[in-house]
């Protein structure tokens, strides 16, 4: 018998052979496994929580998602420069707060004619403009073995360290170090400076 020439409707059913199947489970494995350890130590180690304020312009921003490691405080102090997120005075029913460490334990802080001295020396790691308030540190202040004091990159339009209301920030209050933050306009994540 001939074949016929020209179009055919049948197609032969191709087999999944035990060896691939086992694999593309393999690889789906080790993806769900992957992805569900990542989210476990995200959560574990680090909290999502968002910029509140326009204090700490032009780096973070209102609104804006910001990502908190929050193991870093918990074995190593926090430094000059950091931008810590803390409850102030520990009240658990307040927002996060966050502000960049100028100050650490032990030592003293002033403000006068509108510059930040540390330790009676004209603080330089980071540029503020000119301080219009010094608020409680128009005399000088002396941290305790456990407080820092915070400012906000946007001096002049944060309440901070200054504030009686907040004054200097004990460890026990810190929540984490801002450690990631998603970028304005889009999804995109930067690294904390």
């Amino acid at each position: 018998m001939a074949r016929r020439k020209g179009l055919s409707f049948y197609k032969r059913k191709k087999k999944i052979s035990a060896a691939l199947l086992h694999e593309i489970l393999s690889y789906l494995l080790i993806i769900f496994i992957a992805s569900l350890l990542a989210v476990v130590l995200v959560y574990s180690i680090g909290m999502c929580t968002n910029m509140i304020g326009v204090s700490m312009e032009p780096n973070l921003y209102n609104g804006q998602e910001i990502l908190v490691n929050r193991l870093s405080v918990r074995l190593l102090a926090p430094r000059k420069g950091d931008v810590l997120v803390f409850l102030p005075n520990g009240n658990e029913n307040s927002h996060y707060y966050v502000k960049r460490v100028v100050a650490l334990p032990g030592e003293s802080v002033q403000i006068k004619d509108g510059h930040l001295y540390v330790n009676g020396n004209l603080y330089t790691d980071f540029e503020y403009d000119k301080i219009a308030d010094a608020g409680i540190a128009e005399q000088p202040i002396r941290l305790s073995n456990d407080e820092y004091f915070v400012l906000g990159d946007n001096v002049n339009n944060s309440e901070d360290s200054r504030s009686a209301n907040i004054g200097p920030v004990k460890r026990d209050d810190i929540r984490g170090k801002v450690w990631f933050h998603m970028a304005a306009g889009d999804s995109s994540i930067g690294l904390m400076k």
